[in-house]
């Protein structure tokens, strides 16, 4: 479930992992497979503050990351 009109404009780690359905470190999996440019960036991961965009965007990550791994 990615948030639709909730009123909330920010998340934390833990809050975006658990509305788009994955575990923090399936979280920070795809941000590191996908997002990141290096480790030092990726040890801030936990700082960060997710939007409803980047929801939707890692959503989508998640579900094309899952259905590649089912084909396989």
């Amino acid at each position: 479930m990615v948030p639709g009109k909730t009123g909330k404009s920010s998340y934390r780690e833990a809050e975006a992992a658990r509305l788009i359905g994955v575990t923090i470190d399936e979280l920070r999996s795809l941000i590191r497979r996908h997002i990141v440019e290096s480790e030092d960036d990726l040890a801030n991961c936990h700082k960060a503050t997710y939007y409803p965009a980047d929801l939707v965007v890692l959503k989508l990550l998640s579900a094309t990351t899952m259905a590649a791994t089912i084909s396989r």
